[in-house]
Order: C-alpha cells, then sequence, then structure tokens
C-alpha cells in the first residue's frame, strides 16, 4: 500500500514539442507513485498535437510569440499571467518542467517548490530566481551550475532522450502510411529553431545545403519535419517544388511518432538538439546543423562518435554518407535514467530537501 501521507500534486508545464514524448513516462511514474498531475501545454510547435498523440490529459494555456526577444520576454510574463488562474485553484505542491520560463516565473512569484530539467546549460535562465532542484545529464559536470539551485544539481545517466527509448517499439507500418518502400533510402530532417534564442543564421544555410545534396542521391528520400507549420513549411514548398511534387521531400500532413521514423530512417540531419540526441540513442546516423554553442551532451556524443557536427557547407558532401544502413538490434536499454530522474523527483515531492 502507498504512503498517504506523502501523496502530492504535480505541475508539469510542457511549453515545447520535446518536452511530450520526456514526460510521458514521468507522469505515468508520478501517478503510479500515488500523486495527482495537471499537465498545462503552450499551443506552439505541434504541443498540443503530440499531446494528443500521447493521449495526454492537459489544460491548453497560452501561446509562441516569436522570435523577437522583447516580445519574448512579454510573452513569459502573460503567460505566466494567464496560467495563474489555474495553478491558484489547483494548488499544486510542487512544479516541474524542462525549462519552462512560465511555470519558473509563476511558481517562484506563488513560492511553490520547481525543478528544473534541463540537458543544454548554455539555455538563457530568468535573473534571481532559484528552483528548488535542477536535474540533468552527467555530461554536465558544473559545480558552479549547481549554486543555481537551492538544493543543487542531481545527475542522471546518459541523455534524457534515454527516458522514453527504453520503452521504444517499432512500427514498420510507418513506410505503408509515408508511401515509402524498403529500397528507398530514407533520410529524416529536421530544420534549424528559427525562433529559438540561440539561432545561428548559418544553420539555415547548412539545411539548404543539406537538402540540395540529398537531392543528388538516387533513390533517396527525405521527410522533412518543419517546427512552423506556416513559414518552415511554406518555405519548403517554395524552395524545392519539384522535389516536393516528386515525393523526394514529403512533408507529413499530421504529427507522427518522431522515434519510429528516425528508427525506420537510415540517416537523420537536424538543426536542433532533440531529434540529434534521440537518433543517437537509437543509434541511427545523425549530423547535426546546429550552429548555436556547442553543449556539454552534443560534445560527449560527438567525441563518442554518436554524433556527426557539420559545420560549414564543404562537410556536408565530405561527412555525410546517404546509404542504407543495417538495423542492429535495440539491446542495452535500460530505465536508469528514468528511475535516477523520479529519485530526484521524490526528494523535492517528499520535502526532502531544502525547498525554500
Amino acid at each position: 500500500m502507498k504512503d498517504q501521507t506523502r501523496r502530492r500534486k504535480v505541475w508539469i508545464d510542457l511549453d515545447n514539442s520535446p518536452h511530450v514524448p520526456l514526460f510521458t513516462p514521468i507522469v505515468r511514474e508520478l501517478e503510479n507513485n500515488g500523486h495527482s498531475v495537471i499537465l498545462t501545454t503552450r499551443d506552439c510547435f505541434q504541443v498540443c498535437s503530440l499531446a494528443d498523440y500521447h493521449k495526454l490529459q492537459y489544460r491548453r494555456v497560452g501561446k509562441h510569440y516569436g522570435a523577437n526577444k522583447v516580445l519574448k520576454v512579454l510573452g513569459t510574463l502573460w503567460r505566466s499571467l494567464q496560467l495563474a488562474p489555474l495553478v491558484l485553484r489547483e494548488r499544486p505542491d510542487v512544479s516541474l518542467s524542462h525549462g519552462s520560463r512560465s511555470l519558473i516565473l509563476l511558481s517562484s512569484v506563488l513560492r511553490i517548490p520547481t525543478i528544473l530539467m534541463f540537458d543544454y546549460e548554455h539555455s538563457t535562465s530568468l535573473p534571481f530566481l532559484r528552483p528548488a532542484l535542477g536535474i540533468a545529464p552527467e555530461a554536465i559536470d558544473d559545480p558552479e551550475i549547481a549554486h543555481h539551485f537551492k538544493a543543487g544539481l542531481r545527475p542522471y545517466q546518459g541523455l534524457k532522450e534515454d527516458v522514453y527509448v527504453a520503452s521504444f517499439v517499432p512500427d514498420p507500418s510507418i513506410l505503408h502510411d509515408l508511401q515509402l518502400s524498403e529500397g528507398d533510402i530514407l533520410a529524416t530532417i529536421r530544420p534549424p529553431a528559427t525562433e529559438a534564442h540561440y539561432h545561428n543564421p548559418e544553420s539555415e544555410r547548412l539545411f539548404i545545403e543539406v537538402v540540395e545534396f540529398l537531392a543528388s542521391i538516387p533513390g533517396l528520400r527525405m521527410v522533412v519535419l518543419p517546427r512552423n507549420e506556416i513559414t518552415q513549411r511554406e518555405f519548403v514548398q517554395k524552395q524545392w517544388p519539384g522535389l516536393v511534387q516528386q515525393r523526394r521531400i514529403i512533408l507529413p500532413e499530421h504529427v507522427l511518432d518522431g522515434l519510429n521514423l528516425i528508427w525506420h530512417s537510415d540517416l537523420v540531419v537536424s538543426g536542433g538538439g532533440t531529434m540529434n540526441r534521440e537518433a543517437a540513442a537509437l543509434g541511427v546516423p545523425v549530423y547535426s546543423i546546429f550552429r548555436g554553442k556547442m553543449g556539454a551532451v552534443d560534445r560527449y556524443l560527438a567525441d563518442k562518435g554518436r554524433l556527426v557536427m557539420i559545420e560549414t557547407p564543404e562537410d556536408v558532401r565530405i561527412r555525410i554518407r546517404p546509404e542504407k544502413r543495417v538495423k542492429a538490434a535495440l539491446d542495452g536499454r535500460t530505465r536508469a535514467a528514468l528511475d535516477q530522474i523520479m529519485t530526484a523527483t521524490e526528494e523535492v515531492i517528499g520535502r526532502r530537501v531544502r525547498t525554500v
């Protein structure tokens, strides 16, 4: 029987698409431990569509306010205000996110102990605010970062993507759904995050170079996953109308299981971190066109040969190998990352660390 006295209400905010698969098993573990979970989402980057795909129960609050830095700050403040009535009504005991600024700000104002997960140490943090606890991959080993949290930093083994890759089961029907054959060389491509604060325009030039190069490879088809359903989708359609018409470039019309698509791909090219690390976790050849400041996790993967950095247009043709891959067995997966994250989370939920 579970300890009735330690049941808590946990607020989780999903404000970017990678947060949905990450928190799906975490929500399940929290509920299995007897806690109740309040899920909120931000209406942007397919967050809500992915939450529907994973059958999560959530409250949609706020949206994205674009790349302008002033609008980003105002948008964070406004969304915090939009979240306030719900949070005041639900009165959560603890809050948890993977970098939701609105959650961190509102939790600080309402004195809700908050747990901040992160895997990129160069993200811009909110000044003067100290979450109760930080949780990050063990590759981020910096004592200075630990000082930003009241109870320090807890590491976990591997990547955040290992949390949900551990339970992944491939489904080959995705090839039929995308009208692909086993003989096609499949490249999955994620454009750069043009609206992110860390965006470097060099990534966009590399993205164009990648598509042009891969289009020259016979038998290769690209599944391009726009981050923004309006601007990036329209850009691809206008830039390469012939490739789209011939289905050499496929722009999915609905949300796909990202892990399943990656597993059935022969290579992955991405301008952001999550899809790169998902591919690395699955053992799929992956190339990064991210040109922001490299984080410790990507540096670790590059050093281990699990991620190839593409830094110049010349690298595109020299380093990317567009060929069929042999799919290895999905062995060696463990729950270590999930178990370590849950142990750290329960420290705050059980008030075993100083939170105020």
